[in-house]
């Protein structure tokens, strides 16, 4: 996990481009990434609770 986030804070570019990955911005996550926002579901999913993402409301039907 160091590693990982030594990685992400130096925003090396890898090796050979096929190996880019999305991550998201706040946590580094990269499985269930939301392109339109760059956040991974579960910090988009905090993030738009508390409010701070504009644009976004709770639905229910």
């Amino acid at each position: 996990m160091a590693r990982l986030a030594q990685i992400i804070k130096n925003n090396k570019k890898p090796k050979f481009a096929v190996r880019h990955k999305n991550r998201c911005e706040n946590c580094g996550r990269s499985k269930a990434f939301i392109g339109k926002f760059k956040l991974c579901r579960i910090c988009f999913r905090t993030l738009s609770l508390k409010g701070m993402i504009p644009g976004v409301t709770k639905s229910s039907w």
